[in-house]
């Protein structure tokens, strides 16, 4: 699905992965209700394709990690120790397929366009037309080029050099070039041989070619294997394809959601791969423009309209020829009641009038009734309006708006299907749509490169790793995992939090309906009496009943951006807080979600006034059963505790000897950008959380706004230094390890985070107070989770009972890296859908840590995420640093929402009006920049950094 800048955000409760206390857990929750699946006893039905034997061209690995002996140790991008052998052995299929390749070289070239153009359209329309061209000296080797439609082209044989094509320029939908038809020249210029003989040492393991960079080669190769889906379907980011023919379903008005394909070639011991995945995106529903606005008008939806229209681009005819441009703004009147000047007409003149005159054999429909659109350049100084019913939605445009949340649920649960069932797709539909199948049409972009791909999925070892031991409080039993998950019933936490006072702040909208009557409505009594008795029952101690509160907010016709819903929240809490001192922490009940109120009280209560919050939703504890209201208290018991500096639950001894066996730290780090509908120039929010106790628990969090979109954590070195002297303060002594698993870095930025953070972190050791220089032995694992490497079980003792891979699997041969430590590893259970693991890679590495320490430390590690009882997939310290980052939003939600709101000081900032040069555009992202610092204020309150207060 569409999520550029990763999507977070949203409201009360999990993350991402939905984790939600006792039946949450990151990437299962949203997904939920089947629950696990025990051993055995799986429909044949399940299972791909059954047993089957492990690649051959593995025989050799352990021979490849033995002659990794004879290389130096390097902490830098560390090569493999070993291959890991705890745990029970499997047999799993993966989405990767075998690409055989020609021996000779594949020929490299840089593009240069004269005259130069920026223009996408344009440079798009010129590829075309340069495979078009039939210049004497080109047009036999167009059947064996690929390019990128931008600056590169390979070939399968060798160019003349010098070599300049022209074309002539002109538009698709006219009949060809003209007089007035512009000229471009490509020159063609030869930059390398890329030879084939080097990628085969460097995948066999050849320890001479560690240092060999094969991206150039790899990404030529992509060219050509993506050549036939780039012509046929639709690319989204940058290898996504989708196709007219494929599955879709409407996700929101004028919206479809649409499945596609995934393919990206990959090294991998002895064999260059591809991998195939499924994938899916939001398109736009082609169209008549004016009908899709009736559509809209008809939904009463004029908010969603402004939305709808975010970056839709749109096809004019009138001009006699097909013309693609982007709305920059769908107008509140029509082409009868907007005028412009025009030279030509000698003055002002309606739009309905310019028509008339320079088109007169068009006749408007809706001259009156509908709005104009203007399509002028982002940095055009004069609007250009024409009729919304002259403008055509064509095919194959995805949506670059920001879904909500019922749009999302939507989406994932279209997504959403077994692993056969996905498997299934790629086989049998992807590979063909893909041009991979061998004897068809599609695939001869492939055969005029001497290239095959083997369409049987590569068949890998794996492991099951055992779960840890976990303990609650004194004198209870340890509970039994199954499926990666545990009950607690009548379980007491291992440290209970202390409550001194709390608040039950009920929030009242005047335009919904009211739950309670007053302050002693015996539900209401029943809601803070049963969560109390949750808590004593768990091990909180609860000294008092709450302080009762009530605010009735303006109705939100009246107070669109809920500002003044939010300053009456806010003297409420200050007025009680001046009276009665700060309580331990306020449940806040909130009759409804939404996207003002929960991050505006957040805010509120973390920045400004330094006091916990919690948020329950009344319709999720008001007229529910016993068992669930009973259930929903645990998940939020287990909340309170941890933010409390609680512990809920611990792991046994010896699966923490590998973090234990000397003082070690952990630490979790990520970034968040501003994402669709966000304000342009609103910073991105950096996380770094790291231990501070000996159950490896407790992970209170620094949290810095940085330069927009910027993917490298600017203030990484004071963080550090903050996060080390509070260890230090808790444990009298800094760490003599710091283990980091760094979120949020894709595998091409490895490096930047060893020139850009790396010297951060080694800065902060030598600047931490230190009577003696301090230098602890630094470990960093970077944690990918866009990959999309997928695995099937190859038999039923596998997998769970839906054909997933089981709790506790790990994958680190046969598609993995050659030289790198890297690994696969599914910790968690996947209850609906196809699970999905973590990749692990090792970019820096002084604590020579082995393949089975860091994998089932890991593992295990994964088993103490606070707010379930369930291991989550993505080990805690990088999951608690994504949940820091999405409070973080709370405090720019003005700035990360603009969409959602009708009325702004951020969004009408002066400066936002027509006709802005990029000057301005620059002058006006800093504005932007500068006035969300400003809201970001000093952060989080200094009363609550020592705690979970994000969780």
């Amino acid at each position: 699905m569409s999520n550029p800048s990763r999507g977070r955000g949203g409201y009360p409760g999990g993350p991402r992965g939905g984790a939600g206390g006792f039946s949450g857990g990151r990437g299962s929750g949203t997904r939920g209700g089947y629950g696990g699946g025990s051993r055995g006893g799986v429909p044949g039905d399940l299972i791909f394709r059954g047993p089957a034997s492990v690649d051959q061209r593995l025989a050799t690995l352990d021979q490849l990690v033995s002659s990794f002996n004879k290389l130096n140790f390097n902490p830098e991008r560390p090569h493999r120790p070993g291959f890991g052998t705890l745990g029970r052995q499997i047999t799993l299929r993966a989405n990767f397929f075998p690409v055989k390749l020609a021996k000779g070289p594949i020929y490299d070239y840089h593009l240069e366009i004269t005259p130069s153009t920026d223009i996408k359209r344009i440079r798009a329309r010129l590829f075309e037309l340069l495979e078009q061209s039939d210049q004497d000296d080109w047009k036999q080797f167009v059947p064996f080029i690929s390019h990128d439609s931008s600056q590169r082209l390979v070939s399968y044989k060798r160019l003349p050099q010098p070599l300049d094509v022209q074309v002539q320029y002109y538009e698709d939908g006219e009949a060809g070039p003209n007089d007035r038809s512009k000229t471009y020249t490509f020159a063609i210029i030869h930059t390398a041989d890329l030879d084939i003989k080097q990628l085969t040492k460097y995948l066999s393991g050849d320890i001479a070619s560690r240092d060999y960079d094969v991206q150039p080669l790899v990404s030529a190769v992509n060219l050509v294997l993506q050549k036939h889906a780039a012509r046929t379907g639709v690319r989204v980011g940058k290898n996504r394809y989708f196709f007219p023919s494929q599955e879709r379903f409407e996700l929101a008005l004028g919206i479809d959601a649409v499945k596609g394909f995934f393919t990206s070639a990959r090294p991998a011991y002895n064999e260059l791969m591809v991998n195939v995945g499924v994938c899916m995106t939001a398109f736009y529903k082609p169209g008549n423009l004016a009908d899709a606005i009736m559509a809209f008008q008809r939904s009463s939806d004029g908010a969603m309209l402004q939305r709808f229209s975010q970056k839709l681009k749109v096809t004019t005819r009138h001009l006699g020829y097909k013309q693609k441009k982007p709305i920059k703004k769908i107008m509140s009147t029509s082409a009868r009641r907007t005028f412009f000047h025009c030279e030509e007409y000698n003055g002002k003149i309606s739009v309905e009038d310019y028509f008339k005159r320079k088109y007169p054999r068009i006749t408007l429909q809706h001259a009156d009734d509908l709005p104009v659109v203007d399509i002028s350049g982002p940095n055009s100084k004069f609007s250009i309006y024409v009729p919304a019913e002259l403008c055509e939605i064509d095919p194959g445009q995805p949506f670059r708006g920001r879904l909500n949340e019922r749009e999302t649920s939507n989406m994932i649960r279209f997504a959403c299907n077994p692993p056969k069932v996905n498997a299934d797709a790629i086989i049998e539909r992807g590979l063909l749509t893909l041009g991979f199948t061998p004897g068809t049409l599609g695939s001869q972009a492939l055969s005029s490169f001497g290239m095959a791909v083997d369409n049987n999925m590569a068949v890998v070892p794996g492991r099951e790793l055992p779960p840890p031991r976990l303990s609650y409080g004194a004198g209870g039993r340890p509970p039994k995992i199954n499926n990666g998950s545990w009950n607690i019933v009548d379980v007491k936490f291992h440290n209970g939090g202390a409550i001194k006072s709390w608040w039950l702040f009920v929030i009242r909208e005047k335009d919904g309906r009211t739950v309670f009557s007053g302050a002693d409505d015996p539900i209401l009594t029943d809601i803070w009496r049963g969560f109390g008795e949750k808590c004593l029952n768990s091990g909180i101690s609860l000294g008092s009943q709450p302080v009762k509160l009530a605010q009735s907010l303006v109705p939100r016709a009246d107070d669109p951006g809920r500002q003044q819903a939010l300053d009456s929240i806010r003297r409420k809490i200050k007025e009680n807080i001046s009276q009665k001192g700060k309580p331990s922490f306020i449940l806040v009940l909130l009759s409804r979600r939404d996207n003002y109120i929960y991050p505006g009280i957040k805010r509120i209560c973390d920045v400004e006034l330094g006091v916990h919050t919690i948020h329950m939703l009344t319709d999720k504890v008001v007229g529910k059963d016993a068992n669930k209201q009973d259930q929903y208290f645990s998940n939020v018991a287990l909340k309170l505790n941890t933010k409390l500096g609680g512990i809920n639950h611990v792991l046994d001894s010896d699966s923490l000897r590998w973090l234990t066996k000397a003082k070690t730290m952990i630490v979790g780090m990520d970034i968040t950008h501003p994402g669709p509908g966000s304000v342009e120039g609103t910073p991105s929010i950096a996380a770094v959380v790291a231990s501070i106790d000996s159950s490896f628990v407790q992970f209170p969090a620094s949290l810095r706004c940085q330069e927009t979109k910027k993917e490298m954590i600017t203030d990484l070195a004071s963080m550090m230094i903050e996060r080390l002297m509070f260890y230090a303060e808790k444990n009298q002594a800094l760490p003599d390890r710091v283990f980091v698993y760094r979120d949020g870095v894709s595998e091409g930025q490895f490096n930047t985070v060893l020139e850009e953070e790396l010297p951060k972190i080694l800065e902060a050791f030598t600047r931490v107070p230190q009577r003696k220089p301090y230098r602890p032995l630094l470990t960093i694992i970077i944690c990918g989770k866009r990959h999309h490497a997928k695995f099937w079980p190859t038999d039923s003792q596998f997998a769970d009972r839906n054909g997933n891979t089981l709790p506790g699997t790990v994958v680190d041969r046969g598609v993995t890296a050659v030289f790198d430590f890297d690994f696969y590893l599914q910790a968690h259970a996947g209850l609906q859908g196809h699970v999905k693991a973590t990749h692990y890679t090792v970019v820096y590495d002084e604590n020579r840590l082995g393949a089975d320490e860091l994998q089932q430390g890991t593992h295990t590690a994964s088993y103490l995420y606070a707010r379930a009882t369930k291991a989550v997939s993505l080990v805690p310290a990088a999951y608690y640093a994504d949940l820091a980052c999405e409070r973080g939003r709370c405090y720019l939600n003005d700035f990360l929402s603009a969409d959602d709101k009708v009325s702004s000081s951020v969004v009408s900032g002066k400066g936002r009006g027509k006709g802005k040069g990029k000057a301005d555009k620059e002058e006006e992202k800093l504005r932007v920049f500068e006035e969300a610092k400003k809201a970001w204020g000093e952060g989080v309150h200094p009363d609550l950094r020592a705690s979970m207060f994000y969780i």
